[in-house]
């Protein structure tokens, strides 16, 4: 055998675990979601075009639609990890009263916050470092000669200016401080290049020694976050990436907004459309998320004519077309939820040892689904998340215990969820006397 097979089935298992150890907090795993995803192929088909169009220089994005238990932040998650087999950065950020989309810079900040490549999490010091190899690459390679140090560094530079010269003709302190991270960081004066990145990635702390050296006033602002982060989008692009692909969850949160602030909001919204349409932001993608009511309700962007005219969809009854600007996904059923749990056994056997199928068989999924929904009234898309930590629960104790058999020792005990249920989830829980 192979020493790559070992590798290979090695890797499966740590991500099984990871999966599962994710399953058991409530929470979406990191990766392998394609793993336990059900009934999504048409939709992850669109993203993967969409992201092929990005690829190739283009400008687009996709808003997902759906109430509360429709799985909209596993689908984000599940489009983003498409995008990174597509070797595109990726961000996910939740807006939030430390993102709020009426704030352009503190979007920017948590984009560069939550940066990061299939292979590293944080990665806005990786990709500037690969950016910035890639022009000396470059640079000496189409040298007649052999390259003084100097001589490179002075070029690249240059090139810094070359390669930003469309944002510096606005702005030009972010090519500023990419010099002055450049000198610094092969100077060894590594406190002042740190300093220089948490310029870039609009920190609030950054002293002003970093300032003096680059020749920079102020900060990032709301005024200048979008140039900059189409500054980062060349950066990422010129660091051998195919793109960047930003993923905006929980715009229903918007709607709880002062007046004022929602205006700004989606002023915002409609600011990264027009630039995504208008060719002025290529290799970059976005995905928003949002429940029915941020698109219909009059706190919603049916307040805003021209932007909900360009955001709404044709109705499409059974047939739905995901190639719309909304992704409208559907409530989790029992059918969808007996199909995960499935999966989630494949997923398990492999994190561990092979489940005993007769001890969890379809008729204990199909029981277990009827007892958590019982307490739900009957809701099965509200108890995805709960029903899949009871459910990994219960294959841990099968592992571990030889006479546990499931079928006459599960009881859902709701008490233990006490503190953590979402707001949702218990505005439905049936209260017991």
């Amino acid at each position: 055998m192979s020493t790559a097979e070992p590798e290979r089935t090695d890797r499966r298992r740590h991500q099984s675990l990871n999966i599962i150890n994710a399953l058991r907090r409530g929470t979406v795993p990191a990766d392998g979601l394609e793993r336990i995803a059900v009934g999504l192929d048409m939709e992850e088909g669109v993203i993967g075009r969409q992201l092929d169009y990005v690829a190739d220089g283009g400008g687009d994005l996709k808003f997902i639609r759906g109430d509360y238990g429709s799985g909209k932040t596993f689908f984000v998650a599940r489009a983003l990890e498409i995008a990174g087999t597509k070797n595109f950065v990726t961000a996910h950020v939740f807006v939030s009263p430390q993102a709020p989309l009426s704030k352009p810079k503190a979007l920017y900040q948590q984009i560069c916050a939550n940066i990061r490549t299939s292979e590293t999490e944080h990665a806005l010091k990786t990709i500037v470092d690969n950016w910035l190899f890639a022009i000396e690459e470059r640079l000496i390679s189409t040298a007649s000669g052999e390259t003084k140090d100097a001589d490179l560094e002075a070029a690249t530079e240059k090139e810094i200016e070359t390669a930003l010269a469309g944002i510096s003709e606005k702005n030009s302190a972010l090519a500023a401080a990419l010099r002055t991270y450049y000198r610094e960081n092969n100077a060894g004066d590594f406190p002042i290049a740190q300093a220089a990145i948490g310029w870039i990635a609009a920190e609030p702390t950054v002293g002003r020694d970093f300032k003096q050296k680059a020749g920079i006033k102020g900060e990032v602002d709301d005024s200048t976050a979008f140039l900059f982060l189409s500054g980062l989008v060349e950066i990422v692009h010129g660091a051998g990436y195919r793109g960047l692909a930003i993923a905006i969850d929980e715009l229903e949160t918007t709607q709880g907004l002062q007046r004022n602030q929602r205006d700004r909001s989606y002023q915002t919204l409609a600011r990264i459309i027009d630039a995504l349409d208008g060719g002025r932001m290529p290799h970059c993608y976005f995905l928003f998320t949002g429940t029915p009511a941020f698109f219909d309700s009059s706190r919603g962007i049916r307040s805003v004519t021209p932007l909900y005219d360009r955001i709404s969809v044709a109705e499409t009854g059974a047939y739905k077309n995901p190639r719309q600007p909304q992704i409208q996904l559907s409530r989790f059923d029992t059918g969808k939820l007996e199909l995960v749990a499935l999966k989630i056994i494949d997923v398990y056997s492999q994190a561990y040892r092979e489940v005993d199928r007769e001890k969890v068989s379809h008729r204990f999924i199909r029981a277990m689904i009827k007892k958590i929904t019982g307490r739900f009234g009957g809701r099965v898309d509200v108890i995805p998340r709960i029903f899949l930590k009871e459910f990994v629960d219960v294959l841990d104790k099968c592992e571990l215990y030889e006479d546990y058999d499931p079928a006459d020792g599960y009881e859902f005990e709701a008490e233990h969820l006490k503190g953590e249920l979402k707001a949702e989830e218990e505005a439905v829980m049936v209260v017991e006397f």
